[in-house]
């Protein structure tokens, strides 16, 4: 009984040979040399030689072998990104500026997600290792693993946001403990003395110090009465679940500045669930600003972070340090600019405590976050 035509057309596809350098050069009848020279835009051969071995290239369904390359010492044009969290809008943003600015090199981007596990951390930068990567560019873990830092301390690479000494002194990030700082100090400013702190957990570097510059707006403030809740950063269910156990105090917050994307999207949903009327009942400024939070309710006062521009700055000068061929890394810490954009979601402290959850009026015309 005859094959079905698809069956057969994969039984011809699974055992077709790979093509070689050496099937493009019987086909230009040129040597395999000149071919493998051709494909890496050596100098030497013609533009003509060029474009005809990467048209036969084309056409012959020829791939680079990159560990033959790896052999012959030709370097990687891999870079891996090491991230907790894509789904945050942080990580998303950055790994496509990164890529954008890589591609433009003839560079390609690796992603690896790792949950702020540093167990998963180090698998993923193990198979980075592997498959010799140029660099890496990593977000880290809280206590990344001792064999985590030797096999960064091996690859060129650059921390992103987070900043562990143990994993060489090339970071780039923002200012978390001025940026809380400024924040706090607006609802200061309002009259605000009765504050609370949704954010991270300190034991990430960004953590403590989102919470530290909290904490420093609060010092010396005449009767301020200050509220830490913290957690998972990349947890939604962190900011909605604490602003439940703040709302039940007897005598809860007029205001609150939150210390993470996440963070920030749980607190807002679960002040539409509740029908807590911002900035009436209480005071809110978020953290990062996606376009959705200028549309959110009366507007989201919140932390603007450049976080493209923070992303391609490091790109570029990771490149540069790549292109170098340096023995070591040149060492490097760059501090981008945060913003503070004042919406509708901050206002004057009430006179009033802020209604307790059960008493709170429904909102109107409040679009869902």
């Amino acid at each position: 009984m005859a094959e079905p035509a698809a069956l057969e057309c994969y039984r011809l596809h699974i055992i077709q040979p790979v093509t070689t350098a050496k099937d493009i050069a019987l086909k230009l009848n040129i040597s395999p040399s000149t071919v493998g020279r051709a494909l890496s835009d050596d100098p030497r051969i013609s533009a003509a030689t060029r474009q005809r071995v990467m048209e036969a290239a084309v056409e012959l369904g020829y791939v680079v072998n990159r560990a033959a390359r790896m052999m012959r010492g030709v370097p990687s044009n891999l870079v891996g990104l090491v991230v907790p969290d894509i789904r945050n809008s942080f990580y998303y943003t950055i790994a496509h500026a990164l890529s954008k600015c890589l591609e433009a090199e003839g560079y390609q981007l690796m992603l690896s997600e790792t949950d702020d596990d540093r167990n998963a951390e180090l698998r993923h930068l193990r198979e980075l290792a592997s498959a010799n990567v140029a660099g890496i560019i990593i977000v880290a873990s809280a206590r990344p693993l001792p064999e985590s830092a030797r096999l960064l301390a091996a690859t060129p690479h650059i921390q992103l946001l987070r900043r562990h000494q143990a994993l060489g002194d090339q970071w780039f990030g923002i200012d978390d403990t001025a940026a809380l700082e400024m924040a706090t100090r607006h609802l200061v400013g309002l009259g605000h003395r009765n504050i609370a702190y949704i954010g991270g957990s300190p034991d990430l570097p960004t953590g403590m110090a989102r919470l530290q510059g909290f904490r420093n707006a609060l010092k010396g403030v005449g009767g301020a009465r200050a509220h830490e809740e913290v957690g998972t950063p990349s947890s939604t269910q962190v900011g909605s679940d604490a602003l439940a156990r703040l709302l039940a105090l007897p005598d809860p917050p007029t205001a609150m500045v939150l210390g993470s994307v996440p963070t920030t999207h749980g607190v807002l949903q679960a002040c539409n669930d509740r029908g807590i009327r911002v900035p009436q009942d209480l005071s809110v400024v978020g953290f990062g600003d996606e376009p959705g939070f200028r549309w959110w309710g009366p507007g989201l006062t919140t932390l603007s972070l450049p976080v493209s521009e923070l992303a391609t700055a490091s790109g570029l000068w990771f490149l540069q340090q790549l292109k170098s061929r340096a023995v070591a890394m040149t060492p490097h810490s760059a501090v981008s600019p945060v913003q503070l954009l004042v919406r509708g979601s901050t206002g004057p402290a009430p006179v009033a405590l802020a209604a307790a959850p059960s008493r709170a009026r429904p909102r109107q015309h409040a679009p869902q976050a």
